[in-house]
């Protein structure tokens, strides 16, 4: 299939809301309210979106050695940016630590969700035919909602966080 698939163009509907995301806490300044919801909800929606992109999409991409290499080069970012988001968590948002993990969170993310798009999703939309986007498109939906109801804004200890 050439033409972008459905269960891409879901991938980049959430990517620009991620984007948007990030914008808003980038905009903000200490420990308020209004960061911490942000970042709340950036979380979860993060943490849904990778793992509903690696049961819908990648674990199909893996299987194919056309694409696999990057399928795994994708979840080893998202297992990174895990991690930067738990280390986040655990560090004070008044802190000019917080500012600048965020920072560097903001611009991995942001290189990740770009490498997707322009780099990986037109590879992927070859290798997808309309049965298997339909399968997929209904897998990502189902597997975020439930991740995102179950995800959780999960602090590293605060003397395992990196500062």
């Amino acid at each position: 299939m050439t033409e972008q698939t459905n269960v891409l163009k879901r991938l980049k509907t959430d990517h620009d809301r991620q984007r948007e995301l990030l914008d808003q806490i980038a905009d903000t300044s200490g420990d308020t309210e209004r960061r911490r919801e942000l970042f709340k909800e950036l979380t979860k929606e993060l943490k849904s979106h990778a793992a509903a992109e690696e049961q819908a999409v990648y674990s199909e991409m893996l299987a194919d050695p056309e694409v696999s290499d990057e399928t795994r080069h994708s979840v080893a970012e998202h297992h990174e940016i895990d991690e930067m988001l738990n280390d986040l968590a655990a560090t004070d948002m008044d802190s000019p630590g917080w500012l600048q993990n965020f920072k560097q969170l903001d611009d991995r993310y942001r290189h990740h969700i770009n490498e997707e798009e322009d780099d990986h999703f037109p590879d992927f939309a070859e290798q997808i035919d309309d049965a298997m986007d339909k399968e997929m498109t209904e897998t990502f939906d189902e597997r975020k909602e439930a991740e995102k109801k179950a995800a959780e804004v999960t602090p590293e200890k605060a003397e395992n966080a990196k500062e």
